[in-house]
């Protein structure tokens, strides 16, 4: 007589038999799902929050390009500090494909709102003479009031940059400073500008003015200098000797865009830890799942032992409970993925970036539910595989 092969499941009898055993105690279900979610949404949120803030960075580099190029003066061979030419930005111009350049220089006054506030207290703010044209080189521009002109260059009044206007506690033009040892009249109040935060700390005056007025000496500490985008790397080669022919190691060549790809690529420096307290939960929530399987286990196993008793092997049985398993981590992740990107829409709509939300991240974060189910479900799992079937015939 031929022995009765038993019934093989399908995939769809595995997932009714798995959503079965959740349907029957969906609060248990839910709880012990809400670890995974927690894990899940931790991890999505961070790494959406994270790219978001990158692609806001870039964005921003994008529009204010990366064409910009800054040289100032460095230490001579006996750490002397060295001066640039005065007809620095000139001697810039004239190099092939350069289309700005402007130049400040720094005057070593402070500014004050009055007369009797002490001069050492400078709030951070450095007073410089500025080219007229620097606005065009650093693409900047003028929030309130006037930039400098060839008439009011000459003349004590100032341009304040955005940081130091609301270190000043000003907002607006037609109020007076206190720089060196008399009064400036504000004409002008600068919008930011990220490729230039030194500019945005100080307060800008015309060069003869600095001269007249302040005692500076006419040489500029800082030369800034735009290109066309493919002549950048040749005129980088040559900026330093053209300030400098004499010394070319003497002077300083930056790009002040790899300041902000820098920001960019260290946007998500500080996600390793949330990383890892999403782990954490991950963890937790797949010792919850363990834990829901083993108890089930152990309350189903009249039922498991029918099971059994007509037919089922301990394969279908295992196979049974592990599916659960997954399934009850699937239902965690999903609702786990969801909360993530909708947290991480809510925090770049209320600070203004773009939401972005990586498609590996939405993936992994699955793959890693699915994984963790697996993990969370194998010993339960086995362990109902090993009821035997005499104990639904015995009514343990």
């Amino acid at each position: 007589m031929t022995a009765l092969r038993p019934a093989r499941l399908r995939p769809s009898d595995l997932a009714r038999l798995g959503t079965s055993g959740l349907r029957a105690r969906p609060m248990r279900a839910i709880l012990a799902a809400l670890g995974i979610s927690i894990g899940i949404a931790t991890m999505v949120t961070v790494v959406g929050i994270s790219a978001s803030s990158q692609e806001q960075l870039l964005r921003q580099l994008d529009a204010l390009g990366t064409n910009l190029l800054r040289v100032q003066p460095g230490d001579s061979l006996f750490g002397d500090r060295v001066r640039l030419p005065k007809s620095a930005a000139d001697m810039v111009r004239r190099i092939d494909g350069v289309t700005h350049a402007s130049q400040t220089g720094e005057t070593g006054v402070t500014v004050r709102r009055n007369d009797l506030i002490p001069s050492g207290v400078s709030l951070g703010i450095t007073v410089q003479a500025a080219s007229l044209d620097l606005l065009d080189t650093l693409d900047g521009r003028v929030r309130a009031g006037t930039w400098l002109n060839a008439a009011t260059e000459r003349q004590p009044v100032v341009v304040l940059g955005a940081v130091a206007a609301e270190r000043l506690g000003l907002t607006g033009p037609d109020v007076q400073v206190w720089m060196g040892d008399r009064w400036f009249t504000v004409i002008g109040v600068l919008d930011r500008m990220p490729l230039a935060e030194e500019i945005e700390r100080s307060a800008l005056v015309g060069f003869p003015a600095a001269k007249d007025f302040l005692n500076h000496d006419g040489h500029p500490t800082t030369v800034y200098e735009r290109s066309a985008d493919e002549a950048v790397e040749g005129v980088r080669a040559v900026l330093a000797r053209t300030v400098s022919p004499e010394n070319p190691n003497e002077a300083k060549v930056s790009r002040p865009s790899d300041a902000l790809k820098a920001k960019a690529a260290a946007a998500g420096a500080f996600t390793g830890l949330m990383l890892g307290l999403g782990a954490v939960a991950l963890f937790v929530g797949a010792v919850g799942v363990a834990n829901t399987m083993v108890v089930a286990v152990l309350e189903r196993r009249r039922e498991i032992g029918l099971r059994r008793s007509f037919g089922a092997t301990r394969g279908q049985v295992r196979a049974q409970f592990l599916v659960e398993a997954v399934l009850l981590s699937a239902f965690g992740g999903g609702a786990g993925v969801l909360l993530g990107a909708l947290a991480t829409m809510g925090y770049a709509r209320i600070n203004g970036l773009p939401a972005v939300v990586p498609v590996w991240a939405l993936g992994g974060a699955l793959a890693t539910t699915i994984l963790i189910g697996a993990l969370a479900g194998l010993y339960p799992a086995l362990r109902a595989a090993r009821v035997p079937p005499t104990v639904a015939l015995s009514g343990q």
